[in-house]
């Protein structure tokens, strides 16, 4: 079969992944008796287009899901998006303005309409994307959060709640986002640091006296203060306390009260109590029985309450206003520079505004219990290890959970009020009848007119019950049976709060079993510089470019080698350069034993036909086999990608690829050619195996050019470890090393690459004498581009040889006869010199701590114990050698 020299991404792609999708492939078979491994996918925003987070987990995922398959498993990997209803509803109310329209308008049927029409056209727009990617989902199972059976299973949550009083209604401060118009949950408001301001303003006690300084940041709600605190063990208010103030601009008494949570060290210890507009506030004023007074309305601006010389501006308007008026009136006392944290909406960047508001919470210290114990348990895993802690500290301290949102576009609350007799759900509605799985035509209680409350739920609301509502729930279903629990969750660490608390929380609580096994929490994609990619910087990667550029298998394995647990991942496309070669590499190879084999798979040979480098290149296919299963089991991405890496490139191409050349040349024995061509055959096929999960069309691509494949890799076996146990490791790593020490040499004293050159080894003990018999000493001549070579215990007369010292042998190298610079060669083995006593210095002090002796496994111990020795020799060698030069 032709195969092309370079490896073109763009012709296989498109091509692979279509017989893939054809074939069913990627399809869960519950009938098939294997062990089900599931994973549900973060469902990405329907308005969403794929980005560098989701190239992050659609890769850490697809890794997972490829692996287990190959092993055996009947792997799910169920896709969706979520319907994301503040995104979706701005982004059609901006289509809809743009021809004249808004949604008030068009009203809430039409403008629902509206969007159901925009998720028909472009909904699907990121799940395309994603099989760029290579995603290898059970796509007959895709899911939408507002399909019919998942709407059902989410007004069933609600239902079920309310009936056992843990969800209410209640006025309470809520995070308001006055350009999305509707409330937030304290988790979808992000504080930046902000450089702002802290102004003193004298407020005249009521009987003519001082009165009392306070410090605010925000002037403009003093206009709905109520009262003023201190706390009551500061002696420096004592006689205020119990007393009365003038309100500033407004001129209402308001009284001095003394309260615990004033902080006597910030500002003037005394602060200001506007409970509309703050949640501390609004916590003190319930305390004191003070009046609420609104001065900033839902829209940014205010209201008639803050009198008739402010009403209408916006909230910063009228802060510059109030300033003007208090300076006028000699009433600031003094102005700081002031750093603080200032809360924005996550969706819209606007900074939110603290509002009192009637909404719909969900009570969640009954659900957080059991979710706690469950990770303390030990029932669900956490990785990495310290966001246990902070999960268990969050949840320690989770506040009720406003559910509500004052959209359109969303599932609408299940629950009624009576135009008639006034009954109300949440409000007077102690028999539960005003919510309703079904959508009451009348008042259960006087038969009188209803109306449904016109608020959503929460986005979140929907997405914790992903894990169990996209496999039938509330039904018990076959797949519900079969598939739930999930095995893993994986995702960014930036949505614990946001969905993974919450899945744990919803499925114990309906289903009675945590909702997944292991939570898997990856880093945040950031540039180069470790910045958060925007678009304000200018810094956003296109994940859609750089598979244009290098492929989506450099892209992923890219992607991979980053993903360190624990670490945000600073994302260069550069690195995607080296990967790209990396591909070229192998497919380079795969080329190269195509040609060698042919068109028939190569027999296995007796195992004596196996030369010590066939006998090496097996056992560390099978060391790295069991390598990369061990770190996957862990979730160690990284450290997967990279043993394959450098076996693939530094083990298999750079060495026995070219040994092989050795082995397949016309002098060798037929027996030996065909052992050659089995092992590269043999290792090909396990590489390709190990690298599908990572690399999933390049190896597809070659897999099809095999002979003997009756099938696609992506359907095939994984690569189990064999147990191979051999002990070739230590004599290859001595004779690869002898053959890097003469290359080194050639290239410092500018000797041709390929003038034959005779080598003199003297062999520093008995095994690496054998090591050199047979077909090694000429598999090293091939390597090291050498003439005769000659193996004896003693060096060579004469000065005809340059001299060099490998870890296990002295070895001379023929000096052509023009060449003799004996201070250029104490040079050289001085530097030598030092590099190898860095080396034994550095494994002498590994060995020299009590902490890897004990805590390492033995062989691992041995290990390094050989390789301290093979230093200490090769010191002690290049002294010798040294010392002989310059005597």
């Amino acid at each position: 079969m032709e195969i092309p020299k370079q490896f073109d991404p763009k012709e296989c792609e498109e091509r692979i992944y279509a017989q893939w999708e054809r074939e069913g492939r990627f399809k869960a078979n519950p009938d098939s008796g294997k062990p089900p491994y599931v994973i549900v996918i973060p469902p990405p925003n329907v308005t969403g287009a794929l980005h560098t987070g989701h190239a992050m987990f659609v890769t850490l995922q697809d890794i997972l899901v490829r692996w287990k398959r190959m092993q055996g498993f009947d792997a799910l990997w169920l896709p969706g998006t979520d319907h994301a209803g503040i995104a979706t509803q701005m982004v059609v109310s901006k289509e809809i303005e743009k021809k004249g329209m808004n949604r008030l308008e068009l009203g809430r049927e039409a403008f629902v309409e509206k969007v159901w029409e925009w998720r028909r056209e472009k909904g699907d727009t990121i799940l395309l994307q994603l099989r760029r990617l290579g995603a290898s989902c059970d796509w007959s199972r895709t899911r939408f959060t507002l399909d019919a059976d998942l709407s059902r299973a989410v007004r069933k949550a609600f239902v079920d709640l309310y009936a056992e009083g843990l969800i209410y209604r209640g006025e309470y401060m809520v995070n308001w986002c006055p350009k999305c118009g509707t409330a937030l949950s304290d988790l979808e408001v992000e504080h930046a640091d902000t450089r702002g301001k802290l102004w003193y303003i004298r407020y005249p006690a009521s009987d003519g006296g001082e009165g009392v300084v306070v410090a605010t940041t925000r002037p403009e709600t003093m206009l709905g203060d109520t009262g003023v605190a201190v706390h009551p063990e500061d002696p420096r208010y004592a006689g205020l306390v119990g007393r009365s103030v003038v309100l500033p601009l407004v001129g209402r008494r308001i009284p001095v009260v003394a309260d615990a949570m004033v902080d006597r060290a910030f500002g003037t210890g005394a602060v200001k109590i506007t409970p509309s507009h703050d949640p501390n506030d609004f916590e003190a004023g319930r305390r004191h029985g003070l009046a609420r007074v609104a001065v900033i309305g839902l829209d940014g601006r205010m209201t008639r309450e803050a009198g008739e010389a402010f009403a209408g501006l916006d909230r910063y308007a009228a802060r510059k206003a109030v300033l003007a008026r208090l300076e006028a009136e000699g009433l600031v006392v003094k102005v700081d520079v002031h750093a603080h944290a200032v809360g924005h909406c996550q969706r819209c960047d606007t900074v939110v505004e603290p509002a009192v508001s009637t909404q719909w919470f969900l009570k969640i210290e009954p659900l957080a219990g059991p979710a706690r114990k469950a990770v303390e348990d030990g029932e669900i895993r956490i990785i990495p290890d310290h966001w246990k802690k902070v999960y268990l500290n969050w949840m320690s301290e989770i506040h009720d959970w406003c559910i509500s949102r004052q959209l359109w576009w969303g599932h609408r609350i299940p629950a009624f009020s009576c135009g008639s007799c006034g009954k109300s759900a949440g409000v007077d509605d102690p028999e539960r009848r005003l919510v309703s799985m079904e959508d009451l035509q009348a008042c259960p209680y006087c038969g009188g007119a209803v109306r449904q409350d016109p608020d959503v739920l929460d986005t979140w609301f929907s997405s914790q019950l992903w894990p169990f509502s996209t496999l039938g729930w509330p039904d018990r279903t076959r797949d519900l049976e079969r598939y739930y629990p999930t095995t893993v969750m994986e995702t960014g660490y930036d949505i614990l709060f946001f969905w993974v608390a919450r899945m744990i929380m919803a499925g114990l609580k309906f289903t009675g079993r945590a909702p997944f096994r292991d939570v898997f929490l990856h880093g945040l994609v950031r540039d180069a510089r470790g910045r958060k990619m925007s678009k304000t910087l200018g810094n956003v990667i296109d994940p859609l470019e750089l598979i244009d550029a290098y492929g989506a298998d450099a892209v992923r394995f890219t992607l991979a080698i980053l993903c360190v647990p624990g670490t945000d991942v600073a994302l260069d496309p550069k690195r995607m350069e080296g990967y790209r070669a990396f591909a070229n590499k192998l497919w380079n190879a795969g080329r190269y034993v195509l040609m060698q084999t042919g068109d028939a798979v190569p027999a296995e040979p007796a195992g004596a036909d196996l030369s010590l480098w066939d006998r090496w290149i097996l056992e560390e296919l099978d060391r790295t086999a069991a390598q990369v299963d061990a770190s996957l089991s862990e979730f160690r991405f990284y450290e997967a990608a990279d043993a394959l890496y450098h076996f693939v490139w530094h083990r298999y191409c750079d060495w026995y690829v070219e040994v092989s050349k050795v082995g397949l040349s016309p002098s060798a024995p037929p027996a030996r050619r065909e052992a050659t061509r089995y092992v590269l055959f043999q290792v090909l096929d396990g590489v390709l195996r190990l690298l599908h999960p990572f690399m999933p069309f390049l190896t597809e691509a070659l897999w099809e050019k095999m002979p003997g494949r009756t099938s696609p890799l992506v359907s095939a076996d994984y690569l189990r470890p064999s147990g191979r146990v051999s002990s070739e490791g230590e004599a290859v790593e001595a004779l690869r090393d002898l053959v890097t020490q003469i290359r080194t040499l050639r290239t410092e004293q500018g000797l041709p690459p390929g003038q034959a050159l005779a080598l003199h080894a003297v062999p520093l003990d008995a095994s690496a004498a054998r090591w050199l018999d047979g077909s090694a000493r000429g598999e090293v001549a091939a390597l090291a581009r050498l003439g005769a070579v000659h193996v004896s215990d003693v060096p060579p007369e004469g000065d005809g040889w340059l001299p060099g010292v490998a870890l296990r042998y002295r070895f001379y190298l023929e000096r052509p006869a023009a060449q003799k610079d004996t201070a250029g060669e104490a040079e050289r083995l001085r530097a030598e010199l030092k590099k190898a006593a860095a080396e034994r210095d550095k494994f002498a002090a590994k060995l020299g701590n009590p902490a890897f002796v004990e805590k390492a496994p033995p062989e691992v111990v041995a290990k390094n114990r050989a390789i301290l020795e093979d230093y200490e020799r090769k010191v002690r060698e290049t002294e010798a050698l040294l010392a002989n030069l310059e005597d």
